[in-house]
């Protein structure tokens, strides 16, 4: 499984070409200080060490140290689940939420070396975090996951759904087998898992869901009918989990990002780089960096408990 990098950089072959949307002064305004925020919460910072075994992960979590020797009421680290998390926006979003304080389990399909070393790097800044290899669109792995989470910490607080893949191809020419291959993940897997952490988080009354979607999920692409169907999917979802999960103290929010830096966009070439940002406003792409600021606001920061429902695209200015 491959983190998704949540752009429209599918393929080397696929063009771009986005209709504009209006959404309302309210989110356009937020969609502005969202960006630029900087949240500023401090947890009680953890130690922890996590051996990795063939059978399955084991964590070793270590008791939790005030960050201060003040006799003052200590606030439970965060436990949060980022699935897809062992690179591109998913490892940027565990890092953020990890040198933040929260406790983080790393969720991967193949990619077992990159996640460790997620995993170590958290560790480094003081954090606590822990590895879960598994398929998301598996309803066992799901279960097993949440179970990993519940074994070494307690609890879930905190869910983002990040992990996706593209199988992109013209409408014409895709093979059922492309299209189920990204429902599966990219929308059934966001399904299972909100639906077992919900689970947790409603016995608190308590719980952030941050489902990260694409702007193609608002406008489209060519090529990419069935990771649009997906995301769309996923914003339809975030927006229904709002809905009925509210009266349980359980927030749901949706990012669409746009064109966002990775692996696969730096092997586009410079002809279709320069056609791509023609398209932004902002002429550039963004920054997995700049995508887990806005996830770490709407996870961790009181400012966000009023916000439920929304999508918020990150995309430098392509859908208005």
């Amino acid at each position: 499984m491959a983190a998704a990098s949540a752009s429209f950089a599918g393929s080397a072959a696929v063009a771009v070409k986005s209709n504009r949307i209006s959404n309302t002064s309210a989110i356009t305004a937020a969609r502005r200080t969202l960006v630029q925020f900087q949240p500023s919460l401090s947890y009680s910072q953890c130690r922890s060490k996590v051996s990795f075994a063939s059978s399955g992960v084991k964590a070793q979590v270590a008791a939790v140290e005030p960050a201060s020797a003040k006799p003052i009421q200590k606030v439970e680290a965060p436990v949060v689940i980022v699935t897809g998390a062992s690179r591109g926006i998913g490892k940027a979003v565990a890092l953020t939420l990890g040198k933040a304080g929260c406790k983080v389990l790393v969720n991967y399909a193949r990619s077992s070396k990159e996640a460790e070393e997620v995993c170590k790097e958290i560790e480094a800044s003081g954090g606590e975090a822990l590895t879960f290899g598994g398929d998301v669109s598996k309803e066992e792995d799901v279960a097993s996951m949440i179970k990993t989470a519940i074994d070494a910490w307690g609890t879930v607080d905190i869910l983002v759904n990040n992990a996706g893949i593209t199988r992109d191809g013209l409408m014409m020419r895709m093979k059922l087998s492309q299209w189920q291959e990204v429902i599966d993940l990219n929308l059934t897997g966001v399904f299972l898992c909100t639906q077992a952490a919900a689970k947790i988080m409603m016995k608190k009354r308590k719980g952030r869901i941050i489902n990260i979607a694409s702007v193609v999920g608002l406008v489209g692409n060519l090529g990419q009918a069935n990771y649009s169907a997906a995301k769309a999917g996923v914003i339809g979802l975030t927006k229904t989990v709002a809905r009925e999960y509210a009266t349980r103290g359980i927030n749901a929010n949706a990012i669409a990002p746009g064109f966002i830096a990775s692996d696969m966009t730096a092997k586009l070439g410079e002809e279709i780089e320069k056609n791509i940002l023609k398209t932004i406003p902002l002429g550039r792409y963004g920054t997995p960096e700049e995508v887990a600021g806005l996830v770490e606001f709407l996870a961790l920061n009181p400012a966000a408990a009023y916000m439920t429902g929304q999508v918020l695209t990150i995309d430098g200015g392509m859908v208005m």
